[in-house]
This record gives C-alpha cells, structure tokens and sequence, in this order.
C-alpha cells in the first residue's frame, strides 16, 4: 500500500517460565512507576522473571508507559515494541501516537505499514485518525487517500472521530472538495469537524464559504472566530476582520494574536502596535508575530526593538523569534548585533544544522563578513540545500564568483541536487563578476540537465548580466522572448544598463515599461532623469520632475549607515546634525588634503545637476558614506574594518575616492550599497570597479 518499511529485530522464543508471585507485584509497580529509572528496573525485573514479552496484557502496558516522552526515548519505545511477539492494536496505537506528537511522522506511516503488513492486530478507531494526522503534517494527499479507502474497507467510515481526522486532513492538505463531501455525510458534527471546514476554507481563500459555515455553526469557541478574523487578513479585508474582532463575546491571546498578523500583513502598523500595547498577556506568539510581521516590512530598527523588549520582559525566544531577528538585523547589517544573536543561539543550544544555519550564513554575508558566513558553513556537518545556496548567494553578493561557482559544482558532487533558487544564486554571482559565458552555460544547464523549468527571477539574473557589460540588445532579445511578463526589475535593470551606456530611446522604453508596472517607484524616474541628464537634455530632466512632482513621487535620499558600540549612526548628504559633526568635518577636511596630495581629481560626471563644477565638487564631498568613513575612522577600534551601508548605489567618484582612502589609512573599507558589497583594501576593491 504505502512504500515505507518498519523491520522489528527477531523475537526469539523462550519457553515460557512457571508464574510467580513476583509477577502479580510488578504489575503493580508498573501502575506506579513515575521515572525513567523506575521503568526501567522494572522492565529488567519482567524480563528476568519472563513476564516481558510472554504476557500480552502486562507487555502492552510497559509499552504504554515507554511510550510517554517523560518516561522513555522514542528508539527505547520501538525497542520494547520489536520484542513484542504479537503486539495488541492498543500497543501500536501508543506508539504510532508517540510519533505523530512528535512529529516523526515518516516513522508513524511506516509502523502503521508494517502493522498491515506483519502483524495481527488491526488497526481500530484509535490507529486511524493518528495516522491520517500524521499524513496531513507530511502534506501526504496520496497516502492518505489510500488509508481513506482502506477506512472505507474496513467499516469505519460513520465513525465521527475517523470522519473529522478525514476533514481535518483534507482541509489542511487543500483539498476541499472531499473535505466537503466527508463534512456533508457526517451526522453529528462537533465542534472540532466545523472548525475544521471553517478554517480550511479561510485558510485557502474562501472566505465568503467560510463566512457562511460560521453563520451556521450551532456553537462557536475562540478558534472559530480566530479562523475567520485570519481568513479576512488574508484577502486584504482587515476592516471586516475588525468588525469581527470586536464582535467576539470574549478576547484571549490567541484571537488577539490573529488580529495583529491581520494588521502587519496589511501594513497597518500603529493599529497592531495598539492592540499589542494594550494586550493584558502576550506569549512567545504575540511577540513573534509583531518581529517577524516588521521584519517582513522591512521596519528592521523596529522589529529589533521589539525583540529588545521581549528579552526584557523575561520571555525566552524560540527558532521562530531568531529567524525573524536575524533577518532584521541582515537588513539593517549590524554585524555586532548579529554576532550578539549568534552568541545566544550557541548558549541556549539551539541546532543550526536547519533553518537558523541558513540564516546564519545568510545575516553574515549581508552584514559584510563572509569569512563568519563560510566559519557557520563549514560548521554544519549535514549541510541541507539551504545552507549550500545562502553560501553560493553570498559569496556572489561579495564578488566571489569563481568561490561561487566552485562550491555549486562541489555541491553537485556529493550529490546535493540543485534547485531553482541555487541556480538564481549562480547566475548572479555570474553576473556581478561579468561572466557572461558561465552565465548563459548555467542558464541552459539549468533546463537542460535538471528540469527545471526558468522563472522571471532567473530572466531576470541573465537580463542583469548582459545590461551590466553592456549588452543591451541581447537583454532586450531575452526579454522579448520570455514565455511570461517581465517585471519591475527587469525593466529596471535594463534601464540601469542604458544608465550606464547612455542610450536613450532604449532608456525611455525600459522606463516606460517599469512605470506601468510601478507608477510609485521613484528609482525608474530617477534613472531616466538621469540618463537625460547625462546627455545634456535638460528640459526633458525638467520634464520628468514635474511628473514624478505631480505623481507625488519622491526621490529616495541618500543615507549611508555604521553600526558602532551596538548602536546605529544614521548619515544623509550633508548631515550635521550628529553629536560628532564638528570632528567628523575635522576629519573630512584632513581627508580632503590627502586626496589632494595624491592628485585626486574629483570625477562630477555623475553629479547631474545644472551647477558650476565648484558647487559640483563640493556636493560630492559630503556624500553621506564619506561621512560615514570619517566617522568609522574615528572611532572604530585601530586596525579594525569600517563597515557601512548605504541604500543606493556607490557613485563613481566615492568608489575612487575609498580606494584611495583604504591606502592612506591602512584600513579595510567595507561599504554595501543597493547592488553588492564592496571590500576596499590597500587601494583597489574587491568589484574590480565593476559593479
């Protein structure tokens, strides 16, 4: 029936020894026994005096008791269970159970297969909704569906507790057309089988049915209003979610948790901050969902606050709440910050050969140190998918190129088969290194060899490589023969190539193309302002400002960010409102001589505005990363790297001119711009100025 295997080891049969009074006294004692220790001498003492395994009645309550996780391991409990010669349906059921609470789902299937297969006793009313829940926690359909039809079988279809696992199953599993059909023939539903079907129609976006079903429930409790307030976040309608929050008769954490993930998914975030203030107890949910929801927002600064406040509140955060901070602080590239986080999942024993390995490797490449991302890889003994692809997208975002495409075939040999996200991974670690041959080689690998059918994100790595060096009409070619719509960012890339080139018409087609789509981005209108700009055209510039005026669209500003002493120096061009202003423009200033000692001579290409080229010199020298640099050399720790962020592009001229400053102070600039990272040392950059 179902490809899983479960082989007890060889019961070897004894004869069977005279009863004794010993027997009757531990059977007793079993009624008792309340520790490991405790189970475990009497397990010896039923095994000397041969009551265990020969006596079915008192093997399937040994069994029964190794079965709770306080008391045995789960391999303990399989152990007792092969010894058993003839093991009772109450004995598999404990143990299929066992499995299923703790989600060894796999282990469940494949027990409750050999029970079919091998064994005795069949499986009752109990067997079967523990191995139907442990299908719908695989997202098992076929299996599943297999076991309905032996349910069917054997007789047990009226039976309510079989029919509700089956609704339950389906509905989790998305199939709610035979969610539906068990629902309807159940006689007697209860409460659990209507929250079941509520619930699977607001999870998959039936709302309306859902809505419906809840009208007719005969009694709801709090998880059938929490279902519907979920399923109204969802579709977007959170002010109805609203009307029904506030309808309920009573309020618990659970209803108010759902009303907040409403609200963050919604990006009302000062009505998910005021129920969450004003929440008389919160647990670990609550303050994961506000993290994870500003996070997912891109609110970094406050998703860590609100983390700071958990810890302070004395809650201890679980994989979910480390997820999500580290994910904020990759945004933010607070390294000290992330080596704090690090530090207490190493103290707190948390396993990183999982999700927390991928974003380990993931918050260090974005923070700028990629040798602690290669340190956390090379940690990791049973390196998963993940982890390989974070590595190779890292080592790409530092202009690693030939390290990225090494470990992609070192990733093939030990026979870790690459999926689609790996090879977005390879294609741009092709691109910010220029590598256009490798680029299209992996490209047509990718199809070719595994299968795997391209999407718009790896379009979109090929169309950027091409921009990048120039090769303007193949991008242009690719994207004409996409089989699905180009997106924003490909229209973008190739408006940041005709940027880059100076061309045009294909410059006003690209944006055209990229405001359709995102009528609200300022970047596509700064871009062909730009390129306008660059040809001199300068009542076309104007042009296209009185647009983005009239469109209220605003230009992004130009902010550059170092995190020192755990706390985040924020500067924007020109800045003098920070407490260090008059030292960091001391500092400028001695800048400012050595470059002009060393024949620097500023390039105001790019500094496209219609000013003399004196007031164009001068707005490039106080560019918010040469601020930021000023400030790093002032206080970072002597010898150690200065790291800074900034949410555009590096221009041409502070590329030069941090080149340059690495070499006179002796110090490794490292600088993440919206594009890549940077690494400045001893003069050059680690882009090869390519970027």
């Amino acid at each position: 029936m179902m490809n899983h295997s479960f082989s007890p080891s060889a019961t070897q049969t004894q004869p069977r020894p005279p009863l004794s009074i010993n027997h009757a006294h531990l059977a007793a004692l079993l009624q008792l026994c309340q520790t490991p220790r405790e189970l475990n001498q009497i397990h010896a003492a039923s095994i000397k005096t041969g009551l265990f395994p020969h006596s079915p009645a008192f093997s399937s309550r040994l069994l029964a008791l190794h079965s709770r996780p306080v008391l045995a391991t789960l391999d303990e409990a399989r152990s007792v269970l092969a010894r058993i010669p003839h093991p009772t349906a109450f004995s598999w059921n404990a143990l299929i159970k066992r499995c299923v609470e703790e989600h060894h789902s796999h282990t469940a299937l494949a027990l409750f297969s050999y029970m079919l297969r091998r064994s005795s006793a069949a499986p009752d009313n109990f067997t079967l909704p523990c191995v139907i829940k442990g299908c719908a926690r695989l997202n098992a359909v076929q299996e599943g569906k297999q076991i309905h039809g032996l349910i069917l079988k054997l007789g047990f279809g009226p039976d309510g507790f079989v029919q509700s696992s089956l609704v339950s199953f389906y509905c989790k599993c998305g199939d709610l057309v035979s969610a539906r059909e068990v629902f309807d023939r159940i006689s007697c539903r209860d409460l659990v089988t209507w929250n079941s079907m509520v619930d699977g129609y607001a999870r998959n976006g039936q709302i309306e049915v859902a809505r419906g079903l809840f009208d007719e429930m005969p009694e709801r409790d709090l998880f059938s209003w929490a279902s519907l307030i979920n399923g109204y976040s969802k579709c977007g309608e959170t002010t109805i979610a609203r009307e029904i929050f506030e309808q309920m008769p009573e309020k618990n954490v659970v209803s108010c948790n759902a009303m907040i993930d409403g609200y963050m998914k919604n990006g009302d975030f000062e009505s998910a901050r005021e129920l969450f203030d004003r929440m008389p107890v919160k647990n670990v949910i609550t303050w994961n969902t506000m993290i994870t929801g500003l996070d997912k927002n891109g609110r970094f600064k406050e998703a860590l606050s609100v983390y700071e406040r958990m810890l302070a509140a004395g809650l201890v955060p679980n994989m979910v709440t480390l997820v999500s901070v580290l994910s904020a602080v990759s945004g933010l590239a607070l390294l000290e910050r992330g080596r704090s986080v690090h530090s207490y999942i190493r103290q707190n024993g948390f396993r990183v050969d999982g999700v927390l390995g991928t974003c380990l490797i993931d918050m260090y490449s974005k923070c700028g140190s990629i040798e602690s991302a290669l340190s956390v890889f090379e940690e990791i003994h049973r390196r998963k998918l993940g982890h390989w692809t974070a590595m190779i997208m890292g080592l790409g975002m530092h202009g690693m190129a030939n390290d990225a495409i090494q470990l992609f075939m070192e990733m093939q040999r030990v026979g870790i088969r690459p999926h689609s996200i790996a090879f977005v991974g390879v294609l741009s670690a092709c691109s910010h290194a220029g590598m256009v041959d490798e680029g299209r080689q992996y490209f047509d690998l990718m199809s070719k060899e595994y299968g795997i059918k391209p999407t718009v994100e790896h379009y979109g790595s090929l169309v950027d490589l091409l921009c990048r060096v120039g090769r303007l009409k193949e991008a242009r070619d690719v994207i004409d023969r996409m089989p699905m719509r180009p997106n924003e960012i490909i229209w973008m890339s190739l408006l940041s190539g005709c940027r880059k080139y100076g061309k045009v018409e294909l410059g006003e087609f690209a944006a055209k193309r990229a405001i359709e789509l995102a009528p609200e981005a300022s970047g596509c209108y700064v871009l062909l302002s730009n390129i306008y700009a660059s040809a001199g055209l300068w009542d076309s510039v104007s042009k296209m400002r009185g647009l983005m005026k009239e469109r209220g669209v605003r230009k992004d500003p130009g902010s550059s960010m170092v995190e020192h002493g755990g706390v985040v120096h924020e500067f924007a061009v020109g800045d003098t409102s920070h407490p260090q202003t008059e030292a960091i423009y001391n500092k400028l200033n001695e800048m400012g001589k050595r470059l002009k000692c060393a024949g620097y001579i500023p390039d105001t290409s790019q500094v496209l505005l219609c000013i003399e080229e004196r007031d164009k010199e001068a707005e490039l020298a106080l560019h918010s990363e040469r601020l930021a640099i000023a400030f790093g050399l002032i206080n970072a720790e002597q010898g150690s790297p200065i790291r800074v962020v900034k949410n555009l592009r590096v221009c041409n001229d502070c590329h030069n001119v941090t080149k340059l400053l690495s070499g006179f102070y002796e110090r490794e600039i490292i600088v993440r711009d919206n594009s890549r990272f940077h690494h400045f040392k001893k003069g050059t950059c680690s882009c090869m100025d390519y970027w």
